[in-house]
């Protein structure tokens, strides 16, 4: 004899379990290694199978840096000692497009990327792991990579780079971004000699020891590449670029509208110029449909 519960208790029991899924860890599943490009989530490999591709010859400005990070990357691709890179400098100048570009001109030979948040790159090991036995060479990419005066889990991503120290034999090399040089805040005491111990941001015995530890995050990078403000010159040409590329007409009355643009955001960069590109060229379809 089956026994037959009320409909009220099994509703109740199906909103019970349906709780009880959203609180647990998705199942892991086995990583789909078809893709060129993937986030780091939840201790595991989520592929992204459609990632937004950039070309290395869209990026007006920075032929110093494309070489520079061209070349560790070869390196890199071919087994060879390559270093960790820390991208620094002005937003909107380049720096997450670069690595972006790189998968892009070189997925053919091998390279794939791993987005990786800031809070998660002490799980570097983890990643090895998974990636143990595999041909392909691995980017693991944080962007906006900084921490603040109280943030103390810099120390343990000062281990995780440690432990990642390219050989020519990891199959991954760790690529960063960040507005700040030196990845944490810095104060004006700190370039201040020190005159009274009474006073609190004096109390530490060693002062310049602290602050030793503070730069030697960004030691750990064994590249540093900057990125600068561009001029009123550079901004217009990667406008002309962009419209160029997609068919339209470079002339007085875009580049008006161009610096127009540019001022009410506040800054001439290469973000800001793709941005009214994307601007000028939908408005020009929209008005032809």
């Amino acid at each position: 004899m089956q026994l037959q519960l009320p409909d009220t208790i099994i509703n109740t029991l199906s909103d019970v379990l349906k709780r009880i899924q959203q609180t647990l860890p998705e199942l892991r599943k086995d990583t789909d290694f078809s893709a060129i490009s993937y986030h780091w989530k939840n201790k595991q490999l989520v592929p992204i199978h459609q990632p937004k591709m950039i070309a290395l010859d869209d990026l007006k400005g920075i032929e110093r840096q494309k070489e520079k990070i061209i070349q560790n990357t070869l390196q890199f691709i071919h087994g060879l000692p390559a270093n960790d890179i820390l991208l620094t400098g002005a937003r909107g100048t380049g720096k997450s497009s670069i690595v972006r570009a790189l998968l892009h001109h070189y997925q053919d030979q091998g390279l794939r990327l791993i987005e990786i948040e800031r809070n998660d790159l002490s799980d570097l090991h983890l990643i090895e792991q998974q990636l143990i036995g595999r041909s392909e060479r691995y980017i693991i990419y944080c962007d906006d990579l900084a921490f603040n005066a109280e943030d103390e889990n810099y120390r343990s991503l000062k281990s995780a780079l440690d432990g990642s120290l390219q050989s020519g034999n990891n199959p991954f090399i760790v690529y960063a971004t960040s507005n700040r040089r030196h990845l944490l805040p810095e104060f004006m005491h700190e370039n201040t000699p020190v005159t009274r111990v009474d006073v609190p941001q004096y109390n530490e015995l060693h002062p310049q020891e602290a602050i030793e530890e503070k730069i030697s995050l960004s030691d750990r990078f064994g590249l540093w590449l900057s990125f600068y403000p561009m001029d009123q010159n550079l901004y217009l040409e990667i406008v002309e670029h962009y419209l160029q590329k997609s068919g339209l007409a470079y002339d007085e009355l875009v580049r008006a509208e161009a610096l127009r643009w540019c001022q009410s955001r506040g800054q001439r960069s290469g973000r800001a110029a793709y941005q009214f590109s994307k601007h000028w060229v939908g408005m020009q379809r929209l008005n032809k449909l």
